[in-house]
Parts: C-alpha cells; sequence; structure tokens
C-alpha cells in the first residue's frame, strides 16, 4: 500500500509468544508461520492507517482449531486478531500490540441451503460472491454488498451494509445465528432458525459489530432473499447535489420499494469516467435499482422519474439487461479506487457518517464546504437512501498540512452527525480510527460495553485497543 511502511514492533511478551508457537506447531504444522511477508500480507486492511504487524499467523480450517487456539493464547496473554479478506476500512485487524492472526479464509464450506426456509449456514470465510456463485440455481440471494468481496464472518464482524441496504437491511437484518468462539476457548452457538424469538439475550447481535472483541465467529446462518422477477438499474443527472438529495428523500416519504440509491458527486462521475473509461455527465448522479414484479417496477420507474424530474433531473439512462446492470455497478463500486487517479501517487482515506434522511441535504452540503475551505480533494458519494454518504480524502500522508486538514474534516463530519442524532459510522465500524469517538456517540454506554468486554475478555486478549476508547 503506497505510503505504508512502518512496521511497529510487536508488543506481545516474547516469551509468551514463543510458548504459544510451541504449543501450537504441533496441531498446526506449516499452517502457522512467522514469515515476515505473511506476516506482512495479515498487517493491513484497505485503510489509512498504518500497517502492524502480528508475531505470527495460523490457518485454521475448524472451530475447534480456533478453540484450541484461543485457550492457549488466553493462557499465555497473548492477543488474537481474525483475519478474513483484509477489506476493512479502519483498521480493524491491525495488530497494534503484535499477538496472533488467526486467517479463517479456509473455513470456506458452505454448510447448507435450505430454499423452503429461505436460508444458508455458511463458514466464516465464505465470500459473498462465493455464495451467490452457488446459490445461483435456487432462486435466492444473499443481499448483503459492501463493494469489496468481504467474508460474510468479517461483514458480520463489522456491521457491514451497503448499497442494497434500503429494501435488504444491514448484516444485522440478515443474520439469524452464529457460531463463535470465546476468547477460553468455549464455542458458543447464539439463536436458531426461526425469524423470531425472545429467549434470553441477544447474543447474536452482542457479537455482531464486535469487531472480534468478544470471540471469534466461525459459522453463521444468513437470511436469503428471492431473486426478483424484473430488475431495472437508471441514472440520473441533476445540476447540483440538493437537487439529487431531495429527489431521494421525496423518494423515501412516498414510500417507494427502492432496491438501491446511491449518489456521485460530479467529482467522483469525473474519477469515474477516468478509471472505467467511460463517458457519464460529470455532474451529481443518483444510479438506482429497482426490483419487483415487472408491473411493480414499471410503476416505481415512472413514480420515481416524475420526483427526479419535480427536483431536476434529466438525462435519465436504464439498464435492464444483466451485463448493462452489472457494468453499471461496477463503475459505482470502484468510485473509491477511481478517485484515487485524481492525485496519482497519493493516499486516500474514506470517511463513513451516517444521519437521519431529512438531515441528509444539509451534511452533505456542509461537508463540501469543508471540503473547497480546508483546500481537500474528497468525491462524494454513499448510500443515501439509507442517509450515509463517504468522502474519500486523496492526500500526501507526509504533508503535515493536508494531514491536519483531514483530521479537521473529519472532527466536523462526525460532530455535525452526532448533532442531529447520526453517528460517527454507518458501516465501516469503529477499528483504530474511530475509537476516539465513539464516547462522543454512546456517552457511558461505553462503560457497559467496556463491562461486557471485561467479563467475556478479562485478559483483554481479543482485538486488543480496537473498538473502545483508551
Amino acid at each position: 500500500m503506497a505510503g505504508m511502511t512502518a512496521h511497529p514492533e510487536p508488543a506481545a511478551a516474547p516469551a509468551a509468544v514463543a510458548a504459544v508457537l510451541e504449543a501450537l506447531g504441533p496441531l498446526l504444522g506449516e499452517r502457522l508461520t512467522t514469515h515476515k511477508a505473511v506476516r506482512e500480507q495479515h498487517g493491513h486492511d484497505e485503510s489509512w492507517h498504518s500497517p502492524a504487524l502480528p508475531d505470527a499467523v495460523c490457518f485454521a480450517q475448524t472451530a475447534d482449531e480456533v478453540a484450541a487456539i484461543l485457550r492457549c493464547c488466553n493462557a499465555h496473554g497473548v492477543p488474537v486478531l481474525a483475519y478474513g479478506v483484509g477489506t476493512s476500512i479502519e483498521g480493524q485487524v491491525i495488530a497494534e500490540r503484535g499477538g496472533l492472526c488467526v486467517d479463517l479464509s479456509r473455513m470456506d464450506a458452505i454448510r447448507a441451503v435450505r430454499p423452503d426456509d429461505m436460508d444458508a449456514t455458511v463458514e466464516a470465510g465464505v465470500t459473498r460472491t462465493a455464495l451467490n456463485a452457488h446459490l445461483r440455481d435456487t432462486g435466492l440471494f444473499f443481499s448483503v454488498d459492501p463493494g469489496a468481496d468481504a467474508s460474510l464472518g468479517g461483514m458480520a464482524s463489522t456491521r457491514a451494509s451497503g448499497t442494497n441496504t434500503v429494501r435488504y437491511g444491514t448484516v444485522r437484518d440478515n443474520v439469524l445465528s452464529l457460531t463463535a468462539v470465546m476468547p477460553d476457548g468455549t464455542v458458543v452457538r447464539t439463536g436458531g432458525r426461526a425469524r423470531k424469538s425472545a429467549a434470553g439475550y441477544d447474543l447474536t447481535h452482542l457479537l455482531i459489530g464486535a469487531e472480534g472483541t468478544l470471540g471469534i465467529i466461525t459459522e453463521l446462518t444468513v437470511r436469503l432473499h428471492g431473486l426478483p422477477e424484473a430488475v431495472c438499474a437508471a441514472t440520473v443527472v441533476f445540476a447540483d447535489v440538493a437537487g439529487a438529495v431531495d429527489a431521494v428523500i421525496a423518494s423515501i416519504q412516498h414510500g417507494l420499494p427502492m432496491a438501491r440509491i446511491e449518489l456521485l458527486d460530479e467529482l467522483s462521475m469525473q474519477a469515474v469516467n477516468r478509471h472505467n473509461g467511460l463517458a457519464h455527465a460529470e455532474k451529481p448522479t443518483l444510479f438506482l435499482e429497482f426490483h419487483g414484479s415487472a408491473a411493480a417496477v414499471e410503476a416505481q420507474v415512472a413514480t420515481m422519474g416524475e420526483l427526479c424530474r419535480e427536483f431536476g433531473g434529466s438525462d435519465f439512462a436504464w439498464a435492464t439487461r444483466a451485463e448493462e446492470r452489472s457494468a453499471l455497478w461496477a463503475a459505482r463500486h470502484a468510485a473509491a479506487y477511481a478517485s484515487k487517479q485524481l492525485r496519482p501517487g497519493r493516499d486516500f482515506h474514506a470517511t463513513d457518517i451516517c444521519v437521519p434522511i431529512s438531515r441528509l441535504a444539509e451534511a452533505i452540503e456542509a461537508a463540501q464546504a469543508d471540503v473547497a475551505e480546508l483546500g481537500l480533494t474528497a468525491p462524494l458519494f454513499g448510500h443515501v437512501g439509507d442517509g450515509n454518504f463517504h468522502l474519500v480524502v486523496v492526500l500526501d500522508r507526509h504533508d503535515p498540512a493536508e494531514v491536519a486538514a483531514l483530521d479537521t474534516l473529519n472532527a466536523r463530519l462526525i460532530s455535525r452527525a452526532l448533532a442531529v442524532g447520526g453517528t460517527c459510522t454507518g458501516e465501516h465500524g469503529i477499528g483504530v480510527g474511530k475509537r476516539d469517538y465513539l464516547r462522543d456517540e454512546h456517552g457511558a454506554g461505553v462503560d457497559v460495553m467496556r463491562a461486557i468486554k471485561q467479563a467475556l475478555d478479562p485478559n483483554g486478549i481479543m482485538n486488543p485497543g480496537k473498538l473502545l476508547p483508551d
């Protein structure tokens, strides 16, 4: 990753690490390694945050192996980090305190698909595209699409969402139950496959979004959805961001069952055109998708067209064939990396806030004003159907003035989001990047979180330093 050359020394006690390696060697064999190249691969994610290497990496293949690993590390006080694909955005997999990284990518079995119940049970290393490829002939699909081909265990750990959230919900809404290994090696199965339950604490949703700080998710039972009879995607161009956002707000208030509503500002469209060799208008653009019966989709398209025109929308471009829709959404998903081409050789930092839909327009306008005032290059895009947007700040990490401007921008964005009842992160999670803002959002609730952490992980081995502020 460009500009990321610092590798902080591990903080785990060398003698404790050596004891763990000796104990786990016979169990894991060559799947336990201290090779520097492997450690470097597992010492960073897709985030802006500087890498930090684990002392060792192991590749688990079963929940029983994960349990043995955690029992050993807990006994010796060695930190443990779970690793899926490494697509997290806020440094969740960075080993700030060294320790053992448990790579779950080989736990990639699809255990069962139950079309009659519309659910599936998968191991944590299964990726969303692998699951959907497996489901291709069933008429079902897994809906959560964060853009990256993330593992389902990682998506659950960071409470991921994405472009389909406005209709199908986040990963929180689409996981029925989990199998997780707790810090002492106990294997816990949370929940069942029933669509509702009033039995005891909701451990499933306690572990979802915990970022590996309470245990390691090894298996998930997820909700599936029926493939719609008809799908239509579209782009709509606006003269300004305010008109596009007002059209989105109107569509939500009208109760339109949109599948996706994405906004790219003019700078994002410029970046997408360059990156993908496209010729879209370089103006604020809504990317839309409609699901349902043919008649329902036709009605939704007509209503959304009227709303968009009311707020200055024009240049409608419709895509109904699968390959056309795929090309359209591939361009949207590439927006973050396309943004780097605006300043070649620089790094990027992706922000992520979410606000109530009625406050979305003012939040976006204020964010763009901040970007202009601070002299930053920061395309804006996001899942505006649920009030979530991103700024991709492209900057030189070695320029103190640009880094200071980034810090100022982040602080302003989060402060304004919290002031209107929003959140400091709609989908990226906390990790190391936003842990200092968690108390601003939750107040004394952070102390309750810390008490839960202490009760379940008294030795503090699970992904230490993440999520909870020091």
